[in-house]
């Protein structure tokens, strides 16, 4: 006897609706799966009568589907999967507004409903999935009450649309969201009355909320906490006890927590009880992280040589959530054009400083640079502040003072020293920071200086913007572009610290040339001009990058560089390119890059580079 379930109902806007009929249908749709030698290969066909469109989502969401394509072939093991589908489809079915669906699941001819789980059989041959969708039921009525002022209740939830149950449960939400952004923290569904006309084939949905009283924010309760400083919990979290409820400002929280780096843990959550005062308490749970942390990084190019680097971290340094960072570098070790480049910085940040979204840092920096023409040693130290205005839009300003002394070819010494303000404006809208495929980001930096003991006094200003456009399925191929450019106003050449000026060429700016390969020759020295970088510079790199597989990517890309020897790009210029190809190999952590490029314009180098390193080129 064939077992059955006709679906006519009132159910929950959240529950979704109930019921199912089992019978054969047409639309064959079909696959093989390979089960284990002793059992042979298990066939697996779904028929779909109706909707075209249904067969692949059926397929993906499938119990059968997952258990055979992993190897579980067995009849207990196919049976167990079956019957759970019914409900898996019945659910799918519901979410697309087929309310009088007629399924059908059969194991080597024998409905699977009909099988009673202790009797599976020892092996299936063919498993047959047949659905018959019937009528697609719309919206008689799509009525919610009360609704909050702003609410974007979904589109589809009106008159006439797809009754489907994905929607009824998606204004339910937007119905509770809307209250709970204006305060009022304990609204919820209050009732509902959902129908089903066979008949007519539409349904009738009446959703009403409860928007419960205005919400004030109480009391943080802390508690997971080991070394840091309740105190200075409450400060990183900064929770605004008193004001009205905001769900932004609890994910706000969130992040701030996440952001300081010291827990590798946080729950919050709201308190089920209003206070006496309409206030509502939020408990924070909090697993601080191990408070020492090292890592390294390395890159490799084939006439700029090795760069290797690494850190030493501690998190929480004092109690309070300061984060002390030492960082190494050495760079151009077996370069073909300079020295070895050495760089030590140690850097303490504090959350929480000021505001709960401002961030002190003391920077220290010592580094010695060994140019083509000149060699550079410079000591600096910098107190500044990084403000998070969103999490796009970040601000940070310093105030640094900086000794430099450089040693030109003929042994000529030059001292600079300058007071600094550097600050920096960042507008981040990539959709991933390490491998962005859609999105843009800019970022504009300016560092007033004022000149000591015959340094001169300006600015330097340096701006850059990337975008990244994807297309094709799964968004396979990315165009990314960057354009850079900077100058320094206001102070002469020979008088502008050497570490102001611009150069091009290398990994970060024109691949298939040498790293700073392309300056200019003003300066004068004892055996002829002394190359240096120049004034200013601009740079342009454009790449097509190509997902091959699910961890694989290829990259064709072109970059192009000027340089000038005046402020303002006046004076005289050249210019070079690069153009060449590459590997990505996504890793958790960005992708491993592997390029090869070559000069296409300028005179600055010849033959083949090679690059190496982790995450995109920008």
């Amino acid at each position: 006897m064939r077992a059955y379930l006709r679906a006519v109902l009132v159910a929950a806007a959240t529950a979704g609706l109930g019921g199912a009929v089992w019978a054969q249908s047409s639309n064959p749709f079909s696959g093989l799966f390979g089960g284990n030698q002793a059992e042979g290969p298990v066939s697996l066909r779904f028929e779909v009568q109706g909707d075209d469109d249904l067969d692949q989502r059926l397929r993906n969401s499938s119990l059968i589907s997952g258990a055979l394509s992993e190897g579980r072939t067995t009849g207990q093991d196919v049976l167990a999967a079956a019957r759970g589908d019914y409900a898996r489809i019945l659910g799918n079915l519901y979410d697309q507004g087929y309310y009088s669906a007629i399924i059908n699941i059969t194991l080597d001819g024998v409905e699977a409903a009909e099988i009673a789980p202790l009797d599976a059989p020892d092996i299936v041959r063919t498993v047959v999935v047949s659905v018959q969708t019937g009528p697609r039921f719309r919206f008689s009525r799509a009525a919610i009450a009360p609704v909050a002022p702003g609410t974007e209740l979904p589109d589809e939830y009106r008159q006439g649309e797809v009754a489907g149950t994905g929607t009824i449960r998606s204004a339910a939400r937007a119905g509770v969201a809307g209250w709970r952004d204006v305060g009022h923290a304990k609204a919820e569904v209050a009732g509902q009355e959902i129908t089903a006309d066979h008949i007519a084939n539409v349904v009738d949905s009446r959703i009403g909320l409860a928007p419960g009283p205005t919400v004030t924010f109480g009391r943080l309760n802390m508690r997971g906490y080991d070394r840091l400083d309740p105190r200075r919990l409450h400060k990183i979290a900064g929770l605004p006890e008193g004001k009205r409820f905001d769900p932004e400002e609890v994910e706000d929280v969130r992040k701030r927590l996440r952001r300081s780096g010291v827990f590798s843990a946080i729950t919050l959550e709201e308190a089920e009880t209003l206070n006496p005062d309409g206030s509502m308490d939020i408990n924070l749970t909090v697993v601080e992280q191990k408070p020492r942390r090292i890592g390294a990084g390395f890159e490799i190019s084939s006439t700029d040589g090795a760069m290797v680097s690494a850190y030493w971290m501690h998190r929480n340094l004092l109690g309070g959530g300061e984060r002390l960072r030492i960082e190494g570098e050495v760079k151009d070790v077996g370069s073909d054009t300079s020295g070895k480049d050495e760089r030590i910085t140690l850097r303490i940040d504090r959350p929480a400083t000021v505001t709960p979204d401002t961030t002190a840092y003391v920077l220290t920096s010592l580094s010695r640079m060994r140019e083509e023409d000149y060699d550079e040693d410079t000591g600096s130290i910098a107190l500044g502040f990084n403000h998070i205005f969103s999490d796009r839009f970040t601000f940070d300003t310093a105030i640094q003072y900086q000794v430099s002394r450089v040693y030109d070819e003929g042994g000529e010494e030059t001292d600079f020293k300058t007071l600094a303000f550097p600050t920096s404006v960042m507008w981040d809208a990539r959709d991933n920071e390490n491998n962005a495929k859609r999105g843009y980001y800019l970022q504009g930096d300016a560092t007033p200086f004022k000149g000591f003991d015959g340094t001169d006094t300006g600015v330097r200003l340096l701006g850059e913007g990337r975008a990244f456009y994807s297309l094709g399925d799964e968004d396979r191929f990315t165009f990314a572009g960057r354009a850079r450019i900077g100058s320094v106003l206001g102070s002469e050449i020979e008088n502008t610290p050497r570490n102001y000026l611009f150069f091009s060429g290398g990994g970060g700016t024109v691949r298939g040339q040498p790293y700073q390969s392309l300056g200019v020759e003003e300066i004068a020295g004892p055996n002829g001009p002394i190359k240096t970088g120049g004034m200013s510079v601009a740079n342009l790199s454009a790449e097509v990058r190509f997902q091959v597989r699910e961890r694989i990517g290829v990259v064709a890309f072109a970059d192009y560089g000027e340089v000038w020897a005046e402020d303002g790009w006046n004076g005289g210029s050249e210019w070079h390119s690069g153009a060449g190809i590459g590997v990505r190999y996504d890793t958790p952590i960005g992708p491993l890059r592997f390029d090869v490029a070559g000069p296409t314009g300028g005179d600055t180098g010849e033959g083949v580079q090679l690059y190496l390193g982790l995450g995109q080129a920008f």
